[in-house]
């Protein structure tokens, strides 16, 4: 896993909804969105790493799928989340 434990228990504390929530969709974006910017990076000095390239673009398409479930939904709560995870929205 490319978190260690402190720092998703960070993210699962800071965008949870109720205590002990681990499975909603802002928490699971959160640490997509985590796990996508490390994989960015990785990719910027392994240009040739074509497996880690693959599962980016797997992770980045669950995401997007979380994303479309929450504007379906609550429109204002997908405002907020892309807001405040620095995501473009189209």
């Amino acid at each position: 896993m490319l978190f260690d434990k402190e720092t998703k228990t960070k993210l699962i504390t800071e965008y949870s909804r109720h205590d002990g929530d681990t499975g909603s969709p802002e928490v699971q974006i959160a640490i997509l969105t985590g796990r996508i910017n490390h994989l960015t990076e990785h990719l910027r000095s392994n240009k040739k790493d074509n497996a880690s390239r693959r599962g980016l673009l797997k992770l980045v398409g669950q995401r997007r799928r979380l994303l479309a479930y929450i504007r379906r939904n609550e429109y204002q709560r997908y405002i907020a989340l892309t807001d405040k995870l620095s995501i473009r929205r189209k």
